[in-house]
């Protein structure tokens, strides 16, 4: 084995991506806004989450503990709990990857040493079934043991390219054989247990790994046995929703409309993305086209997060939670958008742009991480929302939202459902290794940002670039060539759907290739050091309308600039204003201010709204002519709000036009 191919999702010999992934850390961010993001990840986000997960309010090293019997007591957290803690592991190998700070890879040492005596001579580890009496292997899906598995063997994938060590790699192996003892026969028990598909992801990249394909048979097998069997509860189900739930109700390749949990279906189809890179198969293909756009056209708000709803139907009436409903029902107050499944989202649209080397792709992941995704933690990096509605009102759970929910009108310093934010934080680590990716004859500039490059091409050649640009604040970006071999070879730029307008040029004189938004520009010529690429995206602000059939937002608009998504909050109302009271003038200026100090550096919205004065609390009320008063203001990001204490927000407003 080699660890030269050290990728994130590594498809470097993927025979069917065209846009392959680079090297982990051959990319980094040195300026600007991912280069403070993940600055924050490392000095704030990750040690508070390790103070939280190493001791004993996160409990997820103390459960490990327990199961090696280095320590007594009784497995806390769910189920899930260990694939969390796999998950920050991997945030702080990214930070590894770009720092080798060898105090990071030390601790990440002592935490696979825990591991590695809480595994079983055979191979397992699941630490909730391992301590718990009465729980046994494989017997309820609800234990969710394929979701830890896939996330050590992704997390054991990445920790084996990025370090070369293979202690964490070979505990990864030693899960990953015992689960292909138990589920590539075809016994009756334990075809239709594995439902959260987080492990054929992991098993792909197993097999990327180390190059056996039993994994990748493995992971093909989950595919095709998911949707053949009878909806009715057995031994492996109980005390959890069957059917479109776990998107079991219809075969992935006969499937064209998103069901059920939002997380499970997307891991799922990001799995099955997986498999498709390796093996072709068409009928794999059309079914996660026809999946995608079900998502992103008709199911998908305007924010890039997903999962409309806590509590639910599919369109075949079985019961749902956490997901995805009929199409164009998109409640703003009630929306649930789990930071999880809006990066799901964003997961998948990577893999499908890999495949098909289309821009629309990374439209969709740069949504989520700009809004979101980012919406699920704080500006100081310390406190957590699992879920992400279009509006908060005080009070809000008197209007349909569940009082047990994980929901919460403020973010919270720690989510006893803790999946979201080791997910965030390894996301925003390793951004860098989704910014570029190599064609069969050069690059491809997927994500803006300051940056460096420096990348071996698919012919051996080396490419080196630097990226200047104060994006997303403004749409000028400057590539400039560093290094570079002789032969002309090929740079695609992305030019954002929303990027109408834009223009691209090479050493100040244009390019005359199709500027296209929606696209990637491709120029192809002989580089040389020192050659400059800029390209110049007018940040035009946009007033942004629903589909006609979305009844949650007819006669409201929502504001965004380039791909930042704005939202209006109560600290920037007078005192004792409602948020519902606030009206958008259709014909008002709209403004766009940078604040360096305000919110750690934004561009807010200047802009006046009407703000009414006449309605009371009756359900129903008789009205003459609405009063209004008018009321200079600004719109801050989404991803920003909920940092000035508790408020109400909201991304679409009423709108009046004169």
């Amino acid at each position: 084995m080699s660890t030269h191919n050290k990728a994130i999702t590594n498809t470097s010999k993927s025979p069917y991506v065209k846009l392959k992934s680079i090297n982990f850390g051959d990319c980094k961010w040195n300026s600007g806004f991912w280069s403070e993001k993940v600055n924050a990840a490392q000095e704030r986000m990750l040690p508070y989450m390790g103070d939280l997960l190493c001791g004993d309010i996160g409990h997820g090293l103390n459960n490990f503990k327990i199961a090696a019997g280095e320590k007594e007591g009784v497995h806390k957290g769910f189920y899930w709990h260990d694939g969390d803690f796999f998950k920050f592991m991997e945030a702080k190998m990214y930070i590894y990857g770009t720092t080798k700070n060898k105090s990071i890879l030390k601790e990440l040492d002592e935490y696979i040493e825990m591991i590695g005596k809480a595994q079983e001579e055979d191979g397992y580890i699941h630490t909730h079934i391992q301590i718990t009496e009465g729980a046994d292997r494989f017997e309820n899906r609800k234990y969710h043991e394929m979701y830890n598995f896939g996330h050590l063997f992704i997390a054991g994938s990445v920790h084996y390219r990025i370090t070369g060590k293979r202690n964490f790699l070979d505990i990864a192996i030693k899960q990953a054989d015992l689960l292909y003892t138990y589920f590539m026969p075809d016994t009756k028990h334990y075809q239709r247990f594995g439902f959260n598909q987080t492990q054929i992801m992991g098993l792909v990249e197993l097999y990327r790994t180390i190059n056996d394909k039993k994994y990748l048979k493995l992971a093909e097998k989950f595919i095709n046995r998911r949707g053949t069997f009878e909806i009715k509860h057995d031994s492996t189900t109980i005390g959890y929703p069957i059917g479109d739930m776990v998107q079991e109700r219809t075969p992935l390749r006969e499937s064209d409309e998103a069901v059920g949990h939002a997380v499970l279906a997307l891991y799922y189809y990001a799995g099955a993305a997986d498999v498709y890179a390796e093996t072709g198969e068409k009928a794999l293909i059309e079914a996660l086209d026809k999946l995608w756009g079900n998502i992103t056209d008709k199911k998908m708000y305007v924010t890039g997060a997903v999962g409309q709803a806590h509590y639910g139907a599919s369109t075949n009436l079985d019961m749902i939670e956490e997901g995805f409903i009929d199409a164009y029902m998109m409640p703003n107050m009630t929306a649930y958008n789990e930071t999880c499944a809006n990066l799901c989202n964003a997961m998948f649209s990577s893999r499908m742009m890999g495949i098909h080397a289309e821009s629309r792709y990374a439209d969709i992941i740069e949504l989520v991480l700009y809004n979101s995704g980012l919406s699920g933690i704080s500006l100081e990096g310390k406190d957590y929302f699992y879920s992400n509605p279009l509006r908060m009102v005080n009070n809000s759970r008197d209007y349909g939202a569940n009082e047990n929910a994980t929901e919460s009108p403020k973010r919270e310093p720690y989510l006893e459902c803790f999946c979201c934010p080791p997910n965030l934080v390894r996301t925003i680590c390793k951004t860098s290794g989704w910014a570029y990716n190599l064609s069969e004859n050069g690059v491809a500039v997927v994500l803006f940002g300051g940056n460096n490059l420096n990348t071996t091409m698919l012919d051996g050649s080396v490419l080196k670039l630097s990226q200047d640009t104060e994006y997303p604040w403004k749409g000028l970006v400057k590539i400039t060539i560093d290094a570079c071999k002789s032969d002309a070879f090929n740079i695609q730029v992305r030019i954002p759907k929303w990027a109408v307008g834009s223009t691209l040029k090479v050493n100040g004189e244009d390019t005359n290739v199709n500027v296209n938004p929606g696209t990637f520009a491709t120029i192809r010529r002989k580089w040389k050091v020192g050659d400059t690429i800029t390209l110049d995206m007018p940040m035009e602000i946009k007033r942004l309308e629903g589909h006609n059939r979305i009844e949650e937002t007819r006669n409201q608009i929502a504001i965004k600039r380039g791909p930042i998504v704005y939202c209006l909050e109560t600290p920037d109302l007078p005192e004792n204003t409602s948020i519902l009271n606030a009206y958008i003038k259709g014909d008002a200026p709209l403004e766009a201010i940078h604040k360096p100090d305000f919110l750690e550096g934004v561009t807010v919205i200047e802009t006046e709204l009407s703000l009414r004065e006449d309605r009371n609390d009756e359900m129903y009320q008789t009205i003459s002519r609405p009063k209004f008063k008018s009321y200079k203001t600004q719109l801050v990001p989404y991803f920003a709000w909920s940092n000035r204490g508790q408020a109400e927000m909201t991304v679409f407003v009423p709108v009046i036009w004169n």
